[in-house]
């Protein structure tokens, strides 16, 4: 078995107030992707380092994540998304002045956490994730 990983979050949970509305609005910006959460328990579902839970016992999550676009019509596309499945518009799809080619959109998500979608502008990654092989016996 392989696990795709990036290079310095492992993964990331949120603990959600109204699960099920999590789960649709994560849904929907995943789609886009060509992504979908999978459920390893009832109380879990992820999707690469993103992790939901109920929030039960816990308060809910207030962070800040930002998914990366492959361009600028991805992240128009999952802004169209998230406000069809319930998230809040928290700043339109444009250019940032964080650095040259930067465009963005953020939404807040079913507990208020600020959801950002960026597109760096033209590049070349390096490797699309970091593969994580069980290590064989000499």
């Amino acid at each position: 078995m392989e696990i795709h990983r990036g290079r310095l979050i492992d993964h990331i949970q949120l603990r959600c107030a109204d699960f099920a509305a999590s789960k649709r609005f994560y849904a929907a910006i995943l789609a886009v992707f060509s992504r979908e959460l999978v459920e390893l328990a009832p109380w879990l579902v992820y999707a690469d380092e993103l992790c939901l839970s109920p929030a039960e016992k816990d308060p809910p999550s207030h962070i800040h994540i930002a998914f990366q676009a492959a361009d600028r019509a991805e992240v128009d596309r999952v802004h169209a998304a998230a406000l069809g499945a319930g998230g809040r518009d928290n700043g339109k799809p444009g250019e940032r002045h964080y650095h040259p080619g930067y465009y963005a959109a953020f939404l807040l998500d079913p507990d208020g956490n600020n959801i950002e979608v960026v597109y760096h502008g033209e590049g070349e990654r390096s490797a699309p994730s970091v593969v994580i092989r069980p290590k064989l016996p000499v």
